[in-house]
C-alpha cells in the first residue's frame, strides 16, 4: 500500500526538580564522614548571603499541562501533575451496565457492607445494553440485579428495560451505554467519567477525561467516590485538511491505528487537535475517541467548543469548565496528518492494526454487513449509509443488519429525512436497498453475546463491520472473520458482496 501520511516528531520530556543557589554565597554546609550510627556529620553551617528578589519570581515555577493533566490536578485538587505521578482522583459519574454491572455491586457489598449506601447516589449511570434481547436467563438475570441494587440504593439515572418485546414500550431504556451517556448530558468538559467497559473513552469527545476500570476498581468508586490513577503522558495527533467527501472519521482512526499498532498508546493519553478535528461533529468526535482503546490508549480526548456546547444545550443543567492543553505542554510525541492526502481504509482479520486500503481488499467476498455498536451505530453512521445505497439505486448483494445504538438513533431512522433524498428517511432507503429491518437497539452482536443474540456470527462467515474490534470470536463464531470499516465502506460492500472502496459509488 502507499507510504503513510502521518508523520511523526518525537518529543521526549523529562521532569526535574530545581534547586537554586545564589551564586555569591560561601559554600554553605561542609560534610565529613563518621563511623558512628549517623554517616553524617554536620561541622559548619553558614547562612547563605541574602540577594532581594522581585515577588513575581518567587513561589513555585508552573509547568505548562496537557488536558488530561489538568483534568487530573483540578480531580486530585492538585496545582501541577506529571505523567507519572500517582493522585486520588475524585469521580463525576461512574457507569455500569448488565455485563459488569452485578460484579461490581457484589465487590462494593463485600467491602463497604451489605447495608452501605453508595457514595452519590445521582452520580452513578447504570445502563443494560449488552445481553438485553435474549432468552438466555442468566443475561436476564443480570438486569434484575441491576434493577434491585437500584431500588435500594435509590439510583437516579438507571435507564431500565422490563418489556424485552417491544422495547418502545420502556420509556427509561435508551440502548448502547456510551452513546446513551452523551445523549442524556453525562459527558461534560474538564470532568472525570469512569466505566466498567473500555469503549468509556467514548466520552473524551467532550473534552473529558474518560476510561474503562474493572469491577474491582468500579465497587471501590461506587463507594468511595475516589480512584488512584496514575497520570498518563499525551501523544498529540494532529489532523489538518479538508476531508475528502469518501472519508468518516472511522478512516481516520484505523488509519492512526494501523501506524501506532494496537500497543503504540498504551497507557497514554490521544489528544486530537487541527482543523480536520474543529470540523467534526460530535458524533464523529466520539467514533475517533471510541477507539482509543484499540490502540492501548488510556483515553482519548478532543477540546471543546462551540460544536461542543451546542450538542450539549439542553441536555444536562450542570456547569462545567472546559480545559485545554497549555502552550508549553509536554507531549511525549506529536503526529502530523495531511487527511486530504487519506483513502478508504479497513481492518483486515484478526486486529485493530492490520490496516489495508479498501481498495486493495477488492477481491475479498464476504458474507454480510453489520451497521451498528457505539463506534458505528450513531444517527449519522446511518444517515452515511443511506447516501451510499441512495447514490447506488441498487439493492444489497449480502445480508445487511442494522442495529441503532439507541433508542434516539431509532426513531431517526424512521423520523429523520436524508438531505437529498426527497424527504425519504433512513428505514426507507434501508427497505428499498433490501436491508434487514432495524433491530432493537443494543449492543448487539458486536461482541458475540449469547447464541440467540441478533446477526451473531454462528457460522464462520465474512462480514464487514462498523464494529470497534475483529479479534477471533469477537462477533460469535472463532472462525469468523471480521473487516473493520466505515459505514461509507461497510455499505458499499453490501451492495457488491465484496469489500468495496465507497468512492465506487460517492463520486
Amino acid at each position: 500500500m502507499a507510504s503513510s501520511t502521518i508523520i511523526s516528531r518525537s518529543m521526549p520530556f523529562t521532569t526535574k526538580k530545581e534547586i537554586n543557589i545564589p551564586l555569591s554565597a560561601p559554600s554553605p554546609i561542609s560534610l565529613s564522614k563518621c563511623k558512628g550510627r549517623v554517616p553524617w556529620k554536620v561541622v559548619a553551617v553558614m547562612a547563605p548571603a541574602k540577594s532581594p528578589r522581585d515577588p513575581s519570581t518567587t513561589g513555585s515555577v508552573k509547568v505548562g499541562m496537557t488536558m488530561t493533566e489538568k483534568i487530573f490536578a483540578r480531580a486530585s485538587e492538585r496545582t501541577q501533575l506529571v505523567p507519572g505521578e500517582n493522585v486520588w482522583v475524585n469521580v463525576d459519574v461512574l457507569m455500569t451496565h448488565d455485563v459488569c454491572g452485578p460484579g461490581t455491586i457484589g465487590i462494593f457489598k463485600k467491602e463497604f457492607g451489605e447495608n452501605a449506601k453508595v457514595w452519590d447516589r445521582e452520580k452513578i449511570v447504570i445502563i443494560p445494553d449488552h445481553y438485553i434481547f435474549t432468552s438466555d436467563e442468566r443475561a436476564n438475570r443480570n438486569v434484575d440485579i441491576l434493577r434491585d441494587f437500584c431500588m435500594e440504593q435509590n439510583i437516579k439515572y438507571f435507564y431500565d428495560i422490563k418489556d424485552l418485546g417491544n422495547f418502545r414500550a420502556n420509556p427509561d431504556y435508551k440502548g448502547v451505554c456510551h452513546i446513551a451517556l452523551a445523549q442524556e448530558g453525562h459527558c461534560r468538559p474538564g470532568e472525570v467519567l469512569l466505566g466498567t467497559d473500555s469503549h468509556t473513552c467514548n466520552a473524551g469527545a467532550f473534552g473529558q477525561f474518560a476510561t474503562g476500570i474493572g469491577n474491582t476498581d468500579a465497587g471501590f468508586v461506587m463507594g468511595a467516590g475516589k480512584l488512584l490513577l496514575k497520570v498518563p503522558p499525551t501523544l498529540r495527533f494532529v489532523l489538518d485538511g479538508e476531508m475528502p467527501n469518501f472519508l468518516l472519521a472511522k478512516d481516520l482512526i484505523l488509519q492512526i491505528i494501523g501506524e501506532i499498532t494496537v500497543s503504540g498508546a498504551t497507557y497514554k493519553t490521544m489528544e486530537f487537535v487541527g482543523s480536520t478535528i474543529e470540523s467534526l461533529s460530535m458524533e464523529e468526535r466520539m467514533t475517533l475517541c471510541n477507539m482509543v482503546i484499540e490502540a492501548g490508549g488510556k483515553n482519548g480526548v478532543v477540546p471543546a467548543d462551540q460544536t461542543t456546547f451546542k450538542y450539549l444545550e439542553g441536555k444536562t443543567s450542570t456547569s462545567f469548565e472546559p480545559v485545554y492543553s497549555d502552550g508549553g505542554a509536554r507531549f511525549q510525541q506529536e503526529y502530523k496528518i495531511d487527511v486530504s492526502k487519506l483513502e478508504p481504509v479497513v481492518a483486515k482479520p484478526h486486529s485493530p492494526d492490520n490496516r489495508a486500503l479498501a481498495r486493495e481488499c477488492k477481491d475479498v467476498k464476504i458474507n454480510r454487513v453489520y451497521i451498528g455498536s457505539c463506534t458505528g451505530g450513531k444517527t449519522e453512521d446511518f444517515m452515511a449509509a443511506a447516501k451510499v445505497f441512495l447514490a447506488s439505486g441498487k439493492k444489497v448483494k449480502v445480508p445487511t443488519f442494522l442495529v441503532p445504538a439507541t433508542q434516539k438513533v431509532w426513531m431517526d431512522l424512521y423520523g429523520l429525512p436524508v438531505p437529498g433524498a426527497g424527504g425519504k428517511t433512513c428505514s426507507q432507503i434501508f427497505e428499498e436497498a433490501g436491508c434487514d429491518v432495524p433491530a432493537s437497539p443494543n449492543c448487539g452482536a458486536c461482541l458475540g453475546g449469547p447464541k440467540d443474540t441478533y446477526a451473531r456470527m454462528n457460522e464462520p462467515q465474512v462480514c464487514v463491520s462498523t464494529t470497534n474490534r475483529n479479534f477471533p470470536g469477537r462477533m460469535g463464531h472463532k472462525d469468523g472473520q471480521i473487516y473493520l470499516a466505515s459505514p461509507y465502506t461497510a455499505a458499499a460492500s453490501a451492495l457488491t458482496g465484496f469489500v468495496t472502496d465507497p468512492r465506487e459509488f460517492l463520486q
